[in-house]
């Protein structure tokens, strides 16, 4: 079947939620209402395993559809691979992000699946890591429910990738918040400086403020006040104290709109489902 006139299913997938977008493709494409079901998470199990289940009851009619998954920031890890001029070949790229990777998660490495972004010699990369297992299991699905899996994009790539080209400065602090994590990219002069992928265990605010004082202080500059684009569809009203030496600037959504199945706060909980897997 020509990609033309396959239906459309994209999918953000969270340990907690399952956002699912259905598109029509034909002369007339037609974009179903988003699904979202909310999930618990089963104790013992990898923290993706109830959301996956979930999405496996609303696949049972995809067959010939195109499907693409953004994967939350729980599931992924991240380093910034920084510039190398003598690494130029696709091996030797896949090779020093096995090493940076290795640096900091050790044998965990071992179990994942690592993806790169363009590498460039001068201004580097980012590396991302997604479960061995996850990806197995989708992939699994793909073939039993006979969809044609196009992509598996993790948040942050995602979120970046769209509004990149709306970010200014010398240096760019990218950070993407949802239920349950902050991911804080830092750019200066357009190389990737680093990456904190962390979770949130209290406040939203108090634990974005101590983030990004700490990518400050190990970038060794900080100026007077500094910008923070900040994309936080979950959370529509955070704000950061005055005077605290950051401020906000909200993604302009306006200008590069938000995909359908990113996650977003509910109008109505209850009419949800709720889901015990």
């Amino acid at each position: 079947m020509s990609r033309l006139w396959r239906d459309q299913i994209e999918v953000f997938l969270a340990p907690e939620r399952v956002d699912l977008v259905r598109s029509a493709r034909g002369l007339k494409p037609v974009q179903s209402a988003k699904v979202t079901v909310l999930c618990e998470r089963v104790q013992g199990a990898p923290i993706w395993e109830s959301a996956l289940r979930q999405l496996e009851e609303k696949l049972g009619d995809a067959a010939s559809t195109e499907l693409g998954i953004t994967l939350s920031n729980h599931f992924v890890r991240y380093v910034a691979l920084p510039p190398q001029a003598e690494i130029t070949s696709p091996e030797e790229v896949m090779s020093y992000a096995t090493f940076r990777m290795r640096e900091v998660y050790a044998e965990r490495v071992d179990s994942w699946i690592l993806s790169v972004s363009e590498w460039n010699p001068v201004n580097g990369a980012v590396c991302a890591a997604i479960p061995r297992e996850l990806m197995a299991r989708v992939e699994e699905m793909a073939v039993r429910y006979q969809f044609k899996l196009k992509e598996i994009e993790p948040y942050l790539a995602s979120t970046y990738d769209r509004w990149q080209k709306l970010l200014r400065g010398n240096k760019i602090y990218f950070v993407v918040i949802e239920t349950g994590r902050i991911c804080v990219a830092l750019l200066i002069n357009g190389i990737w400086y680093s990456i904190r992928n962390q979770r949130i265990l209290q406040n939203v605010a108090d634990e974005l403020l101590a983030a990004l004082d700490q990518e400050a202080v190990l970038s060794g500059n900080k100026e007077a006040v500094e910008l923070v684009h900040l994309f936080a569809p979950e959370h529509p009203d955070l704000t950061l104290p005055e005077n605290c030496g950051w401020r906000i600037v909200p993604i302009q959504t306006g200008q590069i709109t938000v995909l359908a199945h990113y996650p977003t706060v509910p109008a109505d909980y209850a009419g949800i489902n709720q889901c015990l897997a």
